[in-house]
C-alpha cells in the first residue's frame, strides 16, 4: 500500500473504527465502538509540547495563542478545541495507533481521565521560561512538568505509589520542544537573545537545560521517551512572508540545526546515564524534506502557502474566526502560517510510530512500547 492510501486510511478509521474507549490505567483494556475489545501497548501517553501538539491548554488562558474557534477544528468530530488544526495533531494519531484514546488536556482532565495519560502541551510554550511572551500568557515547559507533578500525585491518592511507578515505566512520554525557542525568541526583533548567543551557544543553552528537564521527568517515573526535532522551520509560511522568491529560508533552516544535533547527542547520553530508560528521537525535520521532496507521491500539491486564507506573502499568523478555509485540505501541507494540515499530521504520525530509523532512531514509538 502507498503511503498516500495509508494516509487516506487513517483517516477513515478515525470514524469508523475505534472511538469510544474505556481504559483504566495499568489494564490497558479499549472498546472500539463496534464493541470489539483490545489492549492497549502502553498503559498512559503523556505528552510535553507547544502549539504544534496542543488540544486545548490555552483556551482559558489570557494569551493571543489560542485555537478554539472555526475554522480550526473544522474536520475534528466535535468542532474546534484548542487544536492548532484543522482536524488530528500528530499525538492524536499517535495515542490510536498505540490503542489509547484521545488523550485530554491537563485543563479538562480530571478523575478517571488521567489514568490514561494527558496533554500538557501549550501554544507559544519554550524549553525557556521567557520564550513566547509576546503571546502573553503560555505554560512553559517547566511549568508542565510540575502540572504533570500534580497529575501525579493524583493518581497515587487513587491508585498507589507502588502501582503508579509500574505503569509510568511502561507509559510513553511524548516531548516536542524547541520550535518557539526560535520563532518567538531567538527570531524575534523585541528580544535581546540574539545579542548574547550565536546559533550554537543558543543550542548549547537549550539543549543543556532540556536535558535538566527531561531528567526532571526521568526522577519522576517516566522511563519511554519520544522526543521530537524541530522541523524545517525556514520553510512556514510564516517564513516564507519574508521572502521575496517564496523559497525556503536556508538561514532559518540552518539556524536550527545545531538544536537539532545537540538533541540528538542529549538522546544518546540520557541513555546511556539514565538507567532503565529508553528515548528515541523523532526526525521532523527529516520527515519534512521527505515530504517537500516527494510532495506528490503523498498526494499534496499546494507547499508554501496555508490553507487557512495564509497566502506565501500574508504576513498572517493564525486563522481569522469564521474564516473560510481551502476546500480540499488534503492537497495543502500547511493548515496556517505555523502548522501542518491534518493529513500531513496522520502521516508523520505513522512515519514516527512505524517508520524507518531515517525517522525515528533509534526505535519507532511501536518498538518503543513493546520494551
Amino acid at each position: 500500500m502507498q503511503q498516500k492510501d495509508i494516509t487516506m486510511a487513517c483517516k477513515v478509521s478515525r470514524f469508523c473504527g475505534v472511538c469510544l474507549f474505556f481504559l483504566v490505567f495499568g489494564a490497558n483494556i479499549a472498546r472500539g465502538q463496534d464493541g470489539e475489545t483490545r489492549r492497549a501497548m502502553v498503559p498512559a501517553l503523556f505528552i510535553f509540547g507547544d502549539s504544534l501538539i496542543d488540544n486545548g491548554n490555552n483556551n482559558d488562558l489570557p494569551s493571543f495563542a489560542k485555537a478554539n474557534y472555526f475554522p480550526y477544528g473544522i474536520d475534528f468530530n466535535g468542532g474546534p478545541t484548542g487544536r492548532f488544526s484543522n482536524g488530528y495533531t500528530m499525538v492524536d494519531t499517535i495515542a490510536e495507533l498505540l490503542g489509547l484514546p484521545l488523550i485530554p488536556p491537563y485543563s479538562q482532565a480530571s478523575g478517571d481521565q488521567i489514568r490514561y495519560g494527558v496533554n500538557y502541551a501549550s501554544a507559544a510554550a519554550g524549553i525557556l521560561d521567557d520564550t513566547g511572551r509576546n503571546f502573553v500568557s503560555r505554560i512553559p515547559f517547566n511549568q508542565q512538568i510540575k502540572n504533570f507533578e500534580s497529575s501525579l500525585e493524583q493518581i497515587k491518592s487513587s491508585s498507589g505509589a507502588q502501582d503508579v511507578s509500574k505503569d509510568l515505566a511502561k507509559s510513553i512520554f511524548f516531548v516536542g520542544m524547541g520550535s518557539n525557542d526560535y520563532l518567538n525568541n531567538y527570531l524575534m526583533p523585541n528580544y535581546d537573545t540574539k545579542d548574547h548567543y550565536n546559533p550554537q551557544q543558543f543550542a548549547d543553552l537549550l539543549v543543556q537545560q532540556y536535558s535538566q528537564q527531561l531528567t526532571n521527568l526521568y526522577n519522576l517515573g517516566a522511563r519511554k521517551f519520544v522526543i521530537g526535532g524541530i522541523g524545517l522551520m525556514g520553510c512556514i509560511p510564516s517564513i516564507l512572508a519574508q521572502s521575496s522568491n517564496g523559497v525556503c529560508s536556508d538561514e532559518v533552516n540552518q539556524l536550527v540545526q545545531p538544536f537539532n544535533f545537540n538533541t540528538k547527542t542529549m538522546v544518546n547520553n540520557l541513555i546511556t546515564t539514565k538507567p532503565g530508560s529508553v528515548f528515541t528521537y523523532i526526525d521532523i525535520g527529516n520527515m519534512f524534506q521527505d515530504l517537500i521532496s516527494n510532495a506528490g507521491s503523498y498526494g499534496f500539491s499546494v507547499l508554501n502557502e496555508g490553507c487557512c486564507g495564509i497566502g506565501k506573502n500574508s504576513g498572517q499568523i493564525t486563522c481569522l474566526p469564521f474564516q473560510t478555509p481551502c476546500p480540499d485540505r488534503s492537497k495543502y501541507i500547511f493548515w496556517d502560517a505555523f502548522h501542518p494540515t491534518e493529513a500531513v499530521n496522520v502521516l508523520f504520525g505513522h512515519k514516527a510510530f512505524n517508520g524507518s530509523s531515517n525517522f525515528a532512531y533509534p526505535f519507532s514509538i511501536q518498538q518503543l512500547a513493546n520494551f
